[in-house]
């Protein structure tokens, strides 16, 4: 596994290494306290710290919005501190109320069996496998009884659970929120408590989960956990956070042109901040110089983006599979290179073939026949090259070529009779 982050033989000193694991950091309650684990931990026999983060399997696949975290894990590793990927299979079935506005439906056991078996195979592209302890919260949920679960309950109250943020603007919006989901802030509190954590990683809107666990950590005389929270990253559309149900991601087992070619759609300003959250090759100081020349109208961000995409789809892929995407995108987009590069796509159609507009929404080129049609309107379709403009333009199975909309939306088709 390439390593990430290229550190001397000799440990770093406590205040490189906070000020390393701050980058990009929303947030860390409390900063001392990390700074005095960090120092005690660097002493000759000093104890590793045991650095915690929670993932739910409430989809089978992960996006890179997820690897925030798992840099922030990945950078503790090398550290040379313990890092702990936990598999919320018991929290799963519950359900995150976190920033959402109405009662969010539990999975299955099936399901989340399923979508836990595919984040153990995912994670390890960013975790180091062998300085990984991978756990499942269902190991002490699992033997825990109802007269257990009433006692951690009675932890906090009511008005306690009430300042949270989501809950509280469901309870003045009058929108119902099922007892259950009170459960989950202690559950994942509790988390920390069974795995002795020394700190918790979280997105912002886990604040309140993760002072939960500090609370309970203290309650079960342990020391309480330090909380780092880091921000949500923005999806492809530089506005929401980054979301399977939106469609503004980037899943980090796509193929390998769909993640150069994801990365070069994402706007100019945006790109910092991705550089930020999920660059190890760029660093601060790197980034802000970069940024001057950008400003100073003497470097394209489009060769920071082309940079930036290759070093994800290297570590989501392998380098050979990143310069052919890269090769690949540079063909289409900018006229330079072979097209045959580009992965091939096989398409299902009808014996007797498809119109351009049906067929580049076949293809998932663009949304809606209606859409295609008006892009055919705009002269931004081109089929190997050639603009067409002619919505009757039938094409049959047997046909292969490069169907591009703009200059970002393309795939290398194979029509097959379906």
């Amino acid at each position: 596994m390439r390593l990430f982050i290229n550190l001397e033989a000799q440990p770093l000193p406590h205040t490189e290494a906070l000020e390393l694991i701050g980058r990009g950091a929303d947030e860390i309650l409390k900063r001392e306290e990390l700074e005095a684990r960090l120092a005690a931990s660097m002493k000759a026999g000093g104890r590793p710290l045991r650095i915690k983060a929670g993932f739910d399997p409430t989809a089978p696949d992960l996006h890179i919005g997820h690897t925030v975290l798992l840099n922030k894990m990945r950078q503790f590793q090398e550290l040379g501190h313990q890092v702990i990927f936990l598999i919320g299979d018991f929290t799963g079935m519950i359900g995150d109320p976190s920033g959402k506005n109405v009662t969010r439906k539990p999975l299955t056991r099936e399901d989340v069996e399923a979508n836990a078996h595919t984040y153990a195979d995912q994670v390890f592209k960013v975790l180091d496998r062998d300085k990984t302890e991978l756990r499942f919260n269902s190991e002490w949920f699992g033997q825990m009884s109802a007269a257990d679960m009433i006692k951690l309950a009675g932890q906090h109250t009511v008005a306690r659970m009430l300042e949270r943020d989501d809950f509280a603007k469901r309870y003045a919006a009058q929108q119902s929120i099922a007892i259950h989901e009170f459960l989950y802030p202690l559950v994942q509190g509790y988390d920390s408590v069974a795995l002795k954590a020394d700190v918790e990683l979280g997105g912002t809107d886990q604040k309140f989960n993760l002072l939960m666990g500090r609370g309970l950590q203290e309650h079960y005389g342990q020391p309480p956990q330090i909380v780092l929270t880091m921000p949500l990253l923005e999806g492809l559309d530089g506005v929401n956070k980054m979301s399977k149900s939106l469609g503004n991601y980037i899943g980090i087992s796509e193929p390998a042109i769909d993640i150069v070619t994801k990365t070069m759609k994402i706007g100019d300003e945006l790109m910092w901040r991705w550089i930020e959250l999920l660059s190890f090759d760029i660093g601060v100081a790197e980034a802000k110089s970069l940024r001057a020349e950008v400003a100073a109208g003497t470097l394209n961000p489009r060769d920071i983006k082309l940079r930036l995409a290759r070093e994800l789809t290297t570590r989501f892929h392998d380098a050979g599979q990143a310069e052919q995407a890269i090769a690949g995108w540079h063909a289409v987009v900018r006229g330079e290179g072979d097209t045959s590069l580009l992965p091939l796509q096989d398409v299902s159609v009808p014996a007797g073939g498809l119109r351009i507009a049906a067929l580049l929404t076949a293809a998932g080129i663009t949304p809606s026949n209606g859409e295609a049609t008006r892009k055919l309107k705009e002269r931004a379709v081109r089929v190997d090259g050639a603009v067409v403009e002619d919505p009757q333009t039938h094409f049959g199975p047997g046909f292969e070529g490069v169907l591009q909309v703009g200059k970002r939306n393309f795939a290398r088709v194979r029509l097959l009779a379906g």
